[in-house]
């Protein structure tokens, strides 16, 4: 394919992708989330040419790195030559935990008062269908269920990914086809972090196919979706406070209506959401008539399940 010609349909399968996901688009301003990366400079890329005079763009820069500020301003240069605003975000916190969760956590948390200020109505970030592929991945590994496996949600908030059907090499190939600066982070091929190994590893196994895994993760988010609507009418018809605690006056459900409702009793009742092995014990004694502890509350099956603050320790 031409040069231009791949561009160009790049470009219309963002529209048509951005349209899909927020409707009509015509005055809408957005937001590109860009680390400088090749995927992130083909967004921003393809949303100047497909959006014009609508699109801005925010790196973060986690400051992890010595080279983390050069590329920040690389990424400011390229905008500033194409008309394009652009601002570097840094941290307000120090480093906690889990360094790639810590890092996630605060580039959200700092681009959302920025898209606030400068009126923006959504943010794109430049997740592909080998993203999808390799989360989907981790998550079964880790057991997850339909709402795990849902994978990266093309939607969140204001946060959309309209990049999920597409390929990472074929970003890569733009970026290199178009002379967009761009950079590579090193810790993507550190075997050390989780989803480096198993990029690594999927090298290994071209006959899976990252855009069928994003199409199965597109239609697990929208079983997911239809289940959140189901359990919520069942919320409301069958949820019932009863003193300190909670009751569910309907159990002969389906054993995942009923997973969810005693999740969602629990969040009322302002307990931690336990882990997926002590849930499955809770639920099979409870549908077996008997009772069970899950922290400091004390669950009791039967007809009725209630929820109750468990009886002080002796």
């Amino acid at each position: 394919m031409q040069l231009e010609d791949q561009a160009a349909a790049l470009t219309a399968r963002l529209i048509a992708a951005t349209r899909a996901l927020v409707g009509d688009e015509s005055t809408a301003r957005f937001g590109v989330a860009v680390s400088g990366g090749p995927d992130s400079m083909a967004l921003l890329f393809l949303a100047a040419r497909a959006f014009p005079g609508r699109v801005a763009a925010v790196t973060v820069d986690h400051q992890l790195r010595a080279a983390s500020a050069d590329e920040a301003a690389m990424v400011a240069r390229w905008c500033a030559a194409q008309g394009v605003d652009h601002a570097t975000l840094t941290p307000d916190a120090p480093v906690e935990g889990n360094v790639q969760a810590w890092a996630r956590a605060l580039r959200y948390r700092m681009i959302e008062p920025w898209r606030v200020r400068q009126g923006i109505d959504w943010i794109m970030t430049a997740h592909h269908a080998d993203d999808q592929l390799e989360t989907l991945l981790m998550r079964l590994n880790r057991g997850s269920g339909v709402g795990g496996l849902a994978g990266v949600r093309a939607k969140a908030g204001p946060v959309i990914r309209p990049l999920l059907g597409e390929r990472r090499a074929t970003l890569a190939a733009l970026a290199l086809a178009e002379g967009l600066p761009h950079v590579h982070d090193p810790s993507n091929a550190d075997p050390r972090f989780d989803r480096a190994a198993l990029r690594m590893a999927l090298a290994d196994a071209p006959w899976l196919d990252p855009q069928a895994a994003a199409r199965s993760a597109a239609a697990l988010a929208e079983a997911e979706a239809a289940l959140d609507w189901s359990v919520d009418a069942l919320v409301q018809a069958h949820v019932r406070a009863d003193g300190p605690g909670w009751r569910l006056t309907r159990t002969d459900l389906p054993r995942e209506y009923l997973r969810r409702l005693l999740l969602h009793m629990l969040a009322l009742a302002g307990a931690p959401s336990p882990r997926g092995d002590s849930l499955d014990r809770a639920l099979a004694q409870a549908a077996a008539g008997r009772r069970t502890s899950l922290g400091d509350w004390l669950l009791k099956g039967g007809a009725v399940w209630t929820l109750l603050p468990a009886p002080p320790r002796r």
